[in-house]
């Protein structure tokens, strides 16, 4: 039987988690003080306005996302402009967060969602529709400066962070400032050649012809979207577009040709990121409380086999699922299988690599009705552990319709993988758990490489990598303290098909 009382450090540690949740959705809660905040559905496309309250006459800026990401993932530079006295538009691109229409790749859709978003931009009564700019993340880079290049009299100036590709000139877009982070190679090498095609460094922006490079150190493709300095640079160069100053500090040179500017004094560092952290943190120092309440482990099956086999199952399920999942992309389109781009070949491989895994020496018994229902109990944990707080920093967590139909197969494919994983750590310790945790994460990520690398059209999962030992402690902690292997296997498997729907645009 569980235990049900808590001792006095329990008692205290679940104090600790109540408080830590209480005070990150406080300061959640907090970054959009003083704004004006709208929201609207225009042709099924959500978005969302910003501006300080009581302006008036301001210039507007349309933050457009990059692919698989969302306006969640922009609030930072939407809080950061709106508060310096801009108006600001965010919206979802087909395919993308809460907008329900399949993204057309080989059609004009992202250009068609930039319009729709400058129509309704404009017509907001605190904004001057003859001052407007554009800033755009990674596929977003690439709708923003093509926009401004077919459209330069709407737009007087351009911010492309990630950038992708553009038909760039010396004299289009207009006012062109270009970022790209440290850790993302790719993306600097593409910076670096549209500023030379389009002309090079240019410090006038009078003329509507400037052109910089930003180097963010010590930033990648996801971490640059909450850089203080990236954020500080676009307001630098919006304010030098439409006031013709700099509020930031000087401006100096890398070494390499990229214009370093100083931190606008007005520019707040975007805690979002660690006040979901301490959300999280609070919620598993909420469960390790309760575990005496939680957990009721059913025995391990004897006779089954241990050890050796488990670690050997890991260690080859990861490689041979990457060689399956390139065979079948033989016969198979992998980046749009189940109506997900990118999203369902992910979820292939992670049921290979589960059915491989498992057959490695497991031998699951059927699961019983109570352990179904605890499946269920820790689900929940994890969908509001992960996802409440998500939807109001970066992540889309409510799924429409579209995405609904699509989980409960992403929720099967990943169902070995969950009760493989249930079942080599039932009853472990901590430090056990934490080996499991750590190779598992290591594997894993080592096998979507070797998945990358034999099937280049899934490359974008290599961007996803970093979130996914966070994703996978959060569910071994969580499980564990349940532990009883079917509701670890079915909790997880709910919970980490939801992350794969919520994340991945509809094909």
């Amino acid at each position: 039987m569980p235990n049900l009382s808590l001792s006095r450090q329990r008692g205290l540690l679940l104090l600790t988690a109540l408080l830590l949740i209480l005070l990150a959705w406080v300061q959640v809660r907090a970054g959009e003080r003083g704004l004006v905040v709208r929201t609207f559905t225009v042709d099924d496309m959500p978005l969302r306005f910003m501006v300080a309250e009581e302006a008036t006459a301001v210039p507007g800026i349309l933050v457009a996302h990059g692919f698989a990401g969302s306006q969640q993932l922009m609030f930072g530079y939407g809080t950061v402009l709106a508060q310096a006295g801009y108006g600001v538009m965010l919206w979802d691109f087909d395919g993308h967060g809460a907008n329900p229409w399949p993204l057309d790749r080989q059609g004009d859709a992202l250009q068609r969602n930039v319009a729709a978003a400058y129509d309704l931009l404009i017509a907001q009564p605190e904004i001057d529709g003859e001052r407007i700019a554009l800033l755009g993340h990674s596929m977003g880079s690439g709708a923003v400066m093509t926009a401004a290049i077919e459209q330069p009299d709407q737009y007087q100036a351009v911010v492309a962070v990630s950038p992708t590709g553009a038909e760039v000139t010396p004299t289009l877009p207009p006012n062109l400032h270009l970022q790209a982070g440290e850790w993302e190679a790719n993306f600097v090498a593409n910076a670096r050649d549209l500023l030379e095609r389009a002309g090079g460094e240019q410090g006038d922006l009078a003329d509507g012809q400037g052109r910089s490079f930003l180097l963010v150190p010590r930033a990648e493709h996801i971490t640059i979207l909450f850089s203080t300095l990236s954020h500080s640079a676009a307001l630098d160069w919006f304010n030098e577009t439409f006031y013709a100053q700099n509020d930031g500090g000087p401006r100096t040179e890398d070494g390499e040709g990229a214009s370093v500017l100083g931190p606008s004094s007005s520019v707040q560092p975007d805690r979002r990121m660690v006040w979901y952290g301490l959300h999280l943190l609070g919620w598993l120092l909420l469960v390790t409380a309760v575990s005496p309440l939680l957990a009721n482990p059913i025995p391990p099956q004897p006779g089954r086999l241990r050890g050796l086999w488990y670690g050997l199952g890991l260690l080859l399920a990861p490689f041979l699922a990457a060689l399956l999942l390139a065979l079948l992309g033989r016969m198979l389109e992998l980046s749009t299988m189940g109506g997900l781009l990118v999203g369902g070949a992910l979820g292939l491989w992670f049921w290979l690599f589960g059915l491989i895994w498992l057959v490695a020496g497991f031998r699951p018994r059927w699961p019983q009705g109570k352990e179904l229902l605890w499946g269920l109990l820790l689900f929940a944990l994890l969908w509001i552990a992960f996802g409440a707080m998500a939807q109001l920093t970066w992540l889309p967590w409510w799924l429409g319709p579209e995405r609904l139909l699509r989980w409960p197969l992403l929720a099967v494919a990943c169902l070995p993988w969950g009760l493989a994983a249930g079942l080599v750590q039932q009853g472990a310790t901590p430090w056990s758990r934490f080996y499991w945790w750590f190779g598992q994460s290591s594997l894993i990520i080592m096998g979507l490489v070797a998945a990358i690398a034999l099937t280049p059209a899934l490359g974008f999962i290599m961007l996803t990598l970093p979130v996914i030992p966070v994703v996978l402690g959060l569910m071994t902690v969580m499980g564990g303290a349940i532990d009883r292997p079917w509701a670890y296997a079915l909790g997880n498997a709910l919970f980490f098909g939801w992350v794969i729907t919520a994340v991945f645009p509809l094909a």
